[in-house]
């Protein structure tokens, strides 16, 4: 590691700690020419590869940024947009490739949005998923509606040991592939991946 000060070549390492909650770590170096200490970052590669072709390193800031645009107005905090862009890049990182389609990322961001706020999911949600209608929208609202009516069930006893109270669990669309995303609300396809979709809601394009 070159020393950022003299720009020698060599440097030692004199500790290192977990950072990140352990997807990083934080190496303090000093340079074998001055002397002088500089702390290092080491984590995993992860890069989001564009519908465009090029690749980029994920960043959580670019997450967080076109997520606040869809929660403009809303009571959601700098604290639960971050703890949101640590939940996307977790699940992304957790397919195990050093190159992921920007897609995914779309897809990963939805599914803690809407526990977040589902006003801010719906706003999102449009731009992601393309929506081309009103009725888009009502088929969104519905599939909410149908899927907090079934938490609410399961949260009573009474209905949990009914009939069909465990089974009633697996329409719930418990996973990031929302209930909107199978049921075919918007085009076939998400129009974009998330990175274009963070743009189109008005963050900055360059990381």
């Amino acid at each position: 590691m070159r020393c950022p000060f003299c720009r020698h070549p060599d440097s030692r390492v004199v500790d290192s700690r977990e950072a990140e909650e352990g997807s990083a770590i934080r190496r303090r170096r000093s340079c074998l020419s001055c002397g002088r200490r500089f702390t290092t970052m080491e984590e995993a590669s992860l890069r989001v590869l564009k519908r465009s072709g090029v690749a980029e390193p994920f960043s959580r800031a670019k997450v967080i940024a076109g997520v606040r645009k869809a929660c403009q107005g809303r009571p959601v905090r700098d604290d639960d947009l971050a703890l949101l862009a640590q939940r996307v890049e977790d699940a992304v990182r957790s397919a195990g490739s050093a190159e992921i389609p920007a897609e995914a990322i779309g897809r990963a961001i939805l599914g803690p949005l809407r526990e977040l706020d589902e006003v801010a999911y719906l706003r999102f949600a449009s731009v992601y998923l393309a929506f081309e209608s009103l009725s888009d929208f009502e088929t969104a609202i519905a599939a909410l509606r149908t899927e907090t009516a079934g938490a609410r069930r399961d949260d009573d006893p009474a209905e949990r040991a009914g009939p069909g109270g465990a089974g009633d669990r697996g329409r719930r669309g418990g996973s990031n592939y929302l209930n909107i995303v199978e049921s075919g609300t918007g085009r076939d396809h998400p129009a974009a991946g998330e990175y274009e979709v963070v743009e189109a809601l008005g963050a900055p394009v360059d990381t």
